[in-house]
């Protein structure tokens, strides 16, 4: 689905654009543990953005399949809740933001699961 494709695309250079500056701007303003919580939130979305483009081609080749639709879109809310509460942790202290990490983890689970059990 053309829909995966794109948004995974997006996301991935939105990933690209957070390791830059977490590697330029923020090396030097963060503490070494916060920049390590950084660096996590970077390594998942381009994980899952890459998953987002693969989902993309599986639904092209298996279009009857509408799990896979649905693991394109948990993986979204993952890089969403899992990156985006990482990058919110490691610069600002906001303590709302810890219990979203383990749902945003839980909802990249989902995703491969579902597209394991899709393509089955």
């Amino acid at each position: 689905m053309q829909t995966f494709i794109v948004l995974g695309s997006i996301l991935m250079a939105v990933a690209v654009a957070m390791g830059a500056f977490g590697a330029h701007a923020l090396k030097s303003k963060l503490e070494p543990d916060k920049l390590k919580v950084y660096e996590t939130g970077v390594q998942y979305h381009i994980i899952h953005a890459l998953g987002l483009i693969a989902v993309g081609l599986l639904v092209s080749h298996y279009p009857e399949v509408g799990m896979i639709k649905v693991a394109g879109w948990f993986m979204a809310a993952g890089i969403v809740l899992f990156s985006g509460s990482l990058y919110g942790l490691s610069m600002k202290r906001i303590r709302l933001l810890g219990p979203i990490t383990p749902l945003g983890g839980l909802s990249f689970i989902i995703g491969w699961v579902l597209v394991a059990v899709g393509v089955m």
